[in-house]
């Protein structure tokens, strides 16, 4: 109980008088009278409304449940407490507390009142915020007494930390404002320290895992980058850098790389693959649609054309027929196919390489861990007469385009080794984004005519596939007949999530090959098909997008060298924060401040899911939308503790180790498959 805190205070100390209040007011007390009321309806339409007098004005109290539970009497005072609404110049209070002024404990009127999260089935069992309250004030007094602190006695002096006993008591019920101030950081810290705590003693552990030491560069790496038409951009060279240092160190990579489409990861996936096999060892790329293992197998054999023979590129996937399995199957065994590029048929039981040393997971968010976890059964090298090989994991190369918040990538991916693609590579325009409303669709048309008139594509995203009463958004079933009255001459494909994964895959190639104009699709194109001839995107009810989904679905256009663009069509009238979304797209290109921008507006909510399928913790009162400089301190102080002990032996370290192991609540050590 202790450890479900208050998700707001109110300030009881402070009383109102009804014209003192505004429309910014949250929660006011105010003393008065009820001087008459009167019941409305009946059954479980009855409400009961009545007016509220504070000696000099009036408001309108409703209760619109719970009718006959509100017993009000006349010429007695009242202390009304509750959120005012204003409708039609008067003020009124749903639902209010109202207490006769007899029963009112000085506790009711002073300081900071906190209130709880809680359920509607708890609120049916009759545990709501204010019973959660009365309870944890009971056990304040054996509180008070003191409980053993979680932190050590230098952390907390170190950075000013206030101790466990204190910060639970004014976290519950502060004295003052600075006092609960004090007491969440305290708490704060105490969490997020814990998660660092535990992914970098992971991080650390993994250093002394065997791993296949590769130190050589070799002829094929060396010939491929010749043979390049371009130069890497500098972010490539050096991320290329980064991860070789891991692969020669013989310990177990697991890297994370990020990189805004159209950065470069691919290419710099297969030079690392390439530094592999030049070592004697197989690589895979597992990719998360058939789809997207199509386009890496494509793009790969087009790099490696130069090399003729020597490197074997193979494809599987679930559409790979029995007959074309069984030369893939017998060439992982002997050693002839170097790279694999496939979808979750990687992971089926009778695919076996001969010595795998190094896996590519592409967009890697899309796979489940323990289907990831499946490839550390993958890398069991056959030995030769007499030889003995480690039973080293393979190192592991996750990728993702979509760029994570330093916040988020401090924890979520916290016990990765991180590299960024920071930079696009030379020729390519920024994606112009402009932000029209609805209104302005015909102008929005007649721009994209103009553009497949000289030669382009267009993709149309919709929210919806079908119509829905409840939402007035255009679908993309009406939104396709629309295109095809306003677009008669050229065709038109559609690709949803409902279709079957064979016609989504014919729809999307008839775009690829540029037999089709215009796509009309979900967001299921968010990871798809690298088309550079499509110029346009057109996004319908771009509010009803994040962030980060509007920035991964303009990254589909802006391959080629022409000029591209991004269309969001919104509502006429749109919240402040859709607005603030709108603009943040129009002014950059910038994946990592939209990345940034997305975590402060979503908030915690999303980001707090996002951290405990990543770790074994839970958080409580941290915040990563509006915490991350405490993440950064917490991680810091681990960081210092494990340099000096990083199996917490130590006797000043062992209460670490006791609170870890009271915290973990996973059976199976995830972290170790990233």
């Amino acid at each position: 109980m202790l450890r479900q805190y208050p998700y707001k205070y109110i300030d009881r100390s402070r009383f109102y008088r009804i014209a003192e209040l505004d429309d910014e007011d949250t929660y006011v007390q105010i003393i008065g009278e009820v001087t008459e009321w009167h019941t409305i309806g009946i059954g479980r339409a009855q409400r009961l409304s009545a007016t509220f007098f504070d000696g000099t004005h009036q408001c309108e109290l409703v209760w619109f449940k719970g009718v006959q539970y509100v017993k009000l009497q006349k010429g007695i005072k009242y202390l009304l407490f509750g959120k005012p609404s204003r409708f039609q110049h008067i003020y009124n209070f749903v639902h209010p507390e109202l207490t006769p002024m007899s029963k009112v404990t000085p506790e009711m009127t002073q300081g900071l009142e906190p209130y709880y999260n809680t359920t509607e089935k708890m609120k049916r069992h009759g545990l709501n915020s204010k019973v959660m309250r009365t309870i944890i004030a009971e056990m304040m007094p054996d509180l008070k007494m003191g409980v053993p602190d979680t932190i050590g006695a230098d952390i907390l002096q170190k950075y000013r930390l206030m101790g466990l006993t204190d910060a639970l008591v004014n976290v519950h019920f502060p004295k003052d404002t600075p006092s609960m101030q004090n007491a969440r950081a305290r708490l704060k810290f105490e969490e997020l320290f814990y998660v660092q705590l535990q992914l970098l003693r992971q991080l650390k552990r993994r250093e002394l895992n065997l791993g296949f030491a590769m130190p050589m560069v070799g002829a094929r790496f060396h010939a491929l980058y010749k043979a390049l038409p371009f130069e890497l951009t500098n972010a490539q060279k050096r991320v290329i850098r980064e991860i070789h240092e891991d692969l020669k160190a013989g310990h177990q990579m697991n890297r994370l790389l990020q990189g805004d489409v159209g950065s470069g990861k691919t290419l710099v996936a297969l030079l690392c693959c390439l530094l592999a096999i030049d070592n004697g060892y197989q690589t895979c790329i597992m990719a998360p649609t058939e789809i997207l293992a199509n386009q890496h197998y494509e793009t790969l054999k087009a790099f490696l054309a130069p090399l003729g023979d020597a490197v074997h590129v193979a494809l599987l996937t679930g559409s790979t027929t029995a007959k074309n399995r069984v030369p893939i199957h017998n060439g992982l065994l002997n050693g002839t196919i170097h790279i694999l590029i496939g979808t979750h048929a990687l992971l089926e039981d009778d695919v076996q390489w001969q010595n795998l040393g190094f896996v590519v997971i592409d967009e890697q968010h899309r796979f489940g861990v323990a289907q990831r976890a499946k490839l550390w059964t993958k890398n069991r090298r056959v030995a030769g007469a007499g030889e003995a090989m480690p039973d080293c994991p393979p190192h592991i190369l996750v990728m993702t385009a979509t760029p994570i918040p330093r916040t988020l990538a401090m924890t979520v991916y916290g016990d990765l080794s991180v590299s960024v693609i920071d930079e696009l590579p030379p020729g390519r325009k920024p994606v112009q984004t402009i932000h029209y409303n609805i209104e302005r669709r015909a102008q929005v048309y007649s721009f994209v005519r103009k553009q497949i008139e000289e030669g382009r594509q267009v993709y149309v995203v919709y929210p919806l596939i079908k119509e829905n009463e409840k939402l007035d958004l255009q679908d993309l079933q009406n939104g396709f007949n629309e295109l095809c009255e306003a677009f008669p001459e050229y065709k038109i494909s559609m690709v949803h999530g409902q279709m079957k994964a064979a016609d989504k895959d014919l729809q999307m190639q008839r775009f690829a090959s540029g037999e089709t104009k215009i796509l009309v699709a979900t967001t299921v194109i968010e990871v798809g098909v690298n088309v550079p001839n499509a110029t346009v995107m057109m996004i319908q009810n771009a509010e009803r997008f994040g962030l980060s989904q509007l920035h991964q679905l303009r990254g589909r256009v802006g391959r080629g060298g022409d000029q591209s663009y991004c269309i969001l069509l919104t509502d006429n009238e749109i919240s402040s924060d859709t607005r603030k979304r709108m603009n943040i797209m129009v002014e950059t290109n910038d994946g990592f401040r939209i990345a940034e921008a997305d975590l402060q507006l979503r908030g915690p909510g999303d980001m707090q899911g996002t951290l405990q399928s990543g770790t074994p913790f839970e958080l409580h009162i941290a915040n990563l939308a509006t915490d991350g400089q405490l993440v950064a301190v917490a991680r810091q102080a681990a960081l210092e503790i494990l340099d000096q002990d990083p199996l917490l032996e130590d006797e000043m370290n062992r209460i670490y180790k006791r609170r870890l192991d009271t915290l973990r609540i996973e059976a199976h050590n995830w972290s170790d498959i990233s």
